[in-house]
């Protein structure tokens, strides 16, 4: 027998026990990390009910509303503050808030945990309306406990994904990721993960298959050639990656069936770019016709009859809300720019709508008094733009502008939230000049945006703006409408 006989073979059965151990421990480890939240969880809420207990039955809250009937003890309060515990972690789960990712990623923990608190305490008030609890559940101790639970399980969630991420343990949590080919989508995807520190992946590198279309001498160093589409077993048993996507589908069935048995074999996860649908991804759907399966795009949320029914009862009660409150704010700003540059204070424009239809968006004036036939200059208003007034610099870094737009959204033309619309020379020229553009006009535009509360306003990338509008429409909720609101006074990037 040969020497070459003698050495063991790579084989297709077989996995190398150290990589499965160490892909044993990394799952292990986000478990333990899930169970310590999950016990974390139920601490903090206690912890915040009781708070709300203190508040209502041992400051001068005491006096405050009905009659406390009855001796209440902290004792005797122990049953409802358990019923509270056990319906906020509920409603964790029911938001799927024990997902490991979310470890790494506080910035999007944290507004869904709020949301799942909001879920919580509409629940809890009517459970203590349609029951009878003794004693009975008082409505200021609900309100005292939706402000302490907030604080308590927000604090605590922000200290341990803090302490997660500042730690050795964030480099075991992230996934290793690995494309087989090369191609922009597969570009994109990279970058997206390479530029967020706190991303629950991480990029390896690619393996060259030789018939993607996008030339891989492009590829960036940063991410690295791996090999070639011969040599990926050898690759996977040396990077040890935890999800290989397929971004060439020009590869045949053959090699897709090999790449498919040697991540099954190696434990990894097997995806496919969809690069034929580069938009709507979310929506993507498996259904079948004839026995035939067929992926496609179905109906979004946005689209959906009960989603047209729930924006638009956000929009006439945000709008008329708005414009009450904005009365006083436009008093001052009328003032003001008739002082500096006297003229009318609102003026009009023709923006593209909803289904590409035409109409008159109506904003305060903060340029001065003819800026506008200069409008088809530049796209976007430039940083330090001469025909901006003085007062009109701060009345754009706080979107006081776009306040006459209330009315817009009362009409029936504009949305609270929703891609920002444009002017119609400029829908002309960019919808031939950039990929998707008109598949924003599927949906009304909005005062503030998910592109404009990321910085993605004024002189800035139009592409990325156009994938941010894009994300909005495939990923929309009200929930998602209510964070771009409060956002919106929050983040104030590339606002001039």
């Amino acid at each position: 027998m040969s020497e070459s006989d003698a050495q063991p073979q790579s084989s297709l059965n077989e996995m190398p026990e150290e990589e499965v151990i160490q892909k044993a421990d990394s799952v292990a480890l986000r478990q333990r990390l899930l169970v310590l939240m999950f016990l974390g969880d139920i601490f903090a809420a206690y912890l915040g009910m009781t708070m709300g207990f203190w508040l209502r039955f041992h400051t001068p809250l005491l006096d405050v509303g009905a009659t406390v009937s009855g001796t209440i003890t902290f004792r005797s309060y122990q049953p409802i503050l358990l019923l509270g515990v056990i319906f906020l972690i509920a409603a964790f789960f029911q938001q799927k808030l024990y997902n490991w990712k979310y470890l790494l990623r506080p910035r999007k923990l944290l507004p869904m945990t709020f949301k799942a608190i909001v879920f919580w305490f509409v629940i809890y008030l009517c459970t203590s309306v349609v029951l009878k609890f003794e004693p009975q559940i008082s409505r200021i101790f609900m309100a005292c406990s939706f402000v302490s639970v907030t604080l308590t399980v927000g604090i605590w969630k922000w200290f341990f994904t803090r302490s997660v991420r500042t730690t050795g343990v964030a480099k075991t949590l992230s996934q290793k990721v690995m494309f087989v080919g090369w191609n922009q989508e597969s570009a994109e995807l990279a970058d997206s993960i390479y530029g967020d520190e706190s991303h629950p992946y991480s990029v390896l590198g690619w393996v060259d298959t030789s018939t993607a279309d996008v030339n891989t001498q492009t590829a960036p160093a940063i991410y690295g050639r791996l090999g070639d589409l011969g040599e990926l077993e050898r690759v996977i048993d040396s990077e040890s990656p935890d999800i290989l996507i397929i971004a060439d589908l020009n590869l045949d069935r053959k090699s897709i069936a090999r790449i498919a048995k040697v991540c099954e074999v190696h434990y990894v996860q097997l995806k496919v770019l969809p690069s034929m649908f580069q938009i709507f991804v979310s929506g993507l759907r498996l259904e079948t016709i004839s026995s035939k399966p067929l992926l496609g795009i179905e109906e979004m949320a946005i689209q959906q009859i009960s989603g047209l029914f729930l924006k638009r009862s956000l929009d006439v009660l945000g709008a008329l809300f708005g414009l009450i409150v904005s009365s006083p704010v436009f008093l001052v700003c009328y003032l003001l720019i008739k002082k500096e540059d006297p003229g009318p204070v609102i003026f009009s424009q023709e923006r593209i709508g909803r289904n590409h239809l035409p109409f008159k968006i109506y904003k305060i004036r903060s340029m001065k008094l003819g800026s506008d036939k200069q409008d088809h200059m530049n796209q976007s208003t430039l940083r330090e733009d001469p025909r901006v007034l003085k007062i009109g610099k701060f009345i754009r870094a706080w979107n006081i502008d776009e306040l006459p737009q209330f009315w817009n959204v009362l009409k029936g033309d504009m949305s609270l939230v929703g891609p920002r619309p444009e002017r119609t020379h400029f829908v002309n020229r960019l919808s031939s000049e950039i990929d998707y553009y008109n598949n924003r006009h599927i949906v009304k535009p909005g005062i503030t945006g998910w592109a404009q509360i990321h910085g993605l306003r004024g002189d800035t990338d139009l592409s990325e703006r156009i994938r941010y509008d894009v994300y909005y429409i495939e990923n929309w909720s009200l929930w998602l409408d209510i964070y771009c609101l409060v956002m919106t006074f929050l983040a104030r990037k590339n606002a001039y």
